[in-house]
């Protein structure tokens, strides 16, 4: 997915080592690790800068420098693949009941940015787009607002999967969006839906991505690694809970763990080609800890913060009294 824009990137070749090279089967080493910097993906079009999965959003991450866009897709009442994420209109809109319950022609006319929120420095906070209506698109109005040559991941919301699969199968044929867009869901029933299309992009299952991850972290193995030209995605942290059974009962405990580690990174990483994007990656620390560790890319709130956080990481390989990235507190 990142082919086409490794070749275009503006950053120097030196920063393109870890989104363009083969996968390793050992770390990083410090150099090469602290050498790369991952790409920068807009969380549903950048939901901390502007309304999620709208056109504004999408317009704000090109702007902000984003190197791809990830948008969340849902099928309205007559057929029409349109840009939402909670499973109720109420959540972010000034309108109610699910996605599926309205024509792409009622949802145009919902403000999605109703509940979109600005805090400013004295703590007042507004909102903005509730006099500037910022519409639920469709799926076709968002890949014609994308330039061509950047690359979109859609997630795949609601079920059954096989109507969205066919009618979002037919937006990326009519607008010859094949070959730029990459499909991922939490539900592995979109894997075999999209599995009729020889020409989609998938990322692989993410119950085999969880299960590789929990495998890798707490037992040392790392047998069934992803095959070669394999896209995984999954979160940095995440909140686990841990049973064990006893002779006179079970334990529960609940605990927050880091999935994207050395030793999971490496696992990930046996083959050649195999893309990690890592989800909720937010700050500074963290993207430097993403860098050190080789990770393709990482999906963030803000196109805007990440931008300004590479940026400075960027400068700083470009001097010669300092490492590219401090990589020291990430192994």
């Amino acid at each position: 997915m990142f082919r086409s824009l490794c070749a275009a990137s503006a950053l120097s070749a030196v920063l393109l080592v870890s989104a363009c090279g083969a996968g390793s089967a050992a770390p990083p080493s410090e150099s090469a690790a602290a050498a790369s910097l991952p790409r920068i993906v807009a969380h549903r079009g950048g939901t901390g800068d502007a309304p999620e999965n709208t056109l504004a959003a999408i317009r704000l991450a090109i702007a902000n420098r984003a190197d791809a866009i990830w948008l969340t897709v849902q099928l309205s009442a007559d057929g029409v693949p349109v840009l939402y994420r909670p499973a109720d209109l109420s959540v972010l809109t000034d309108a109610t009941g699910p996605v599926s319950a309205h024509t792409a022609a009622e949802l145009a006319r919902v403000n999605a940015g109703w509940t979109f929120k600005v805090a400013g420095a004295d703590g007042h906070v507004t909102y903005p787009y509730r006099t500037t209506s910022a519409p639920v698109p469709t799926l076709r109005e968002a890949l014609r607002t994308i330039p061509a040559a950047m690359p979109v991941i859609l997630d795949m919301k609601a079920l059954p999967a096989e109507p969205q699969a066919q009618a979002v199968a037919r937006v990326l044929t009519d607008e010859h969006a094949w070959s730029r867009v990459t499909i991922y869901s939490t539900d592995d029933a979109y894997q075999r839906s999209f599995a009729a299309y020889p020409q989609a992009h998938l990322f692989e299952s993410r119950d085999a991505t969880r299960l590789r991850l929990l495998r890798a972290m707490l037992a040392g193995d790392c047998s069934d690694a992803p095959a070669s030209h394999t896209w995984t995605a999954f979160e940095l942290r995440r909140a686990l809970q841990i049973s064990e059974q006893f002779t006179l009962g079970e334990g529960r405990s609940e605990v927050t763990a880091t999935l994207w580690t050395p030793a999971t990174v490496a696992c990930f990483k046996q083959q050649p080609d195999v893309h990690i994007v890592a989800i909720a990656v937010n700050s500074a620390d963290d993207y430097r800890a993403m860098a050190c560790l080789g990770v393709d890319a990482v999906l963030s709130d803000s196109p805007k913060q990440m931008s300004a956080i590479r940026d400075a990481l960027a400068a700083a390989s470009r001097d010669a009294q300092h490492q590219a990235v401090e990589c020291g507190g990430a192994r």
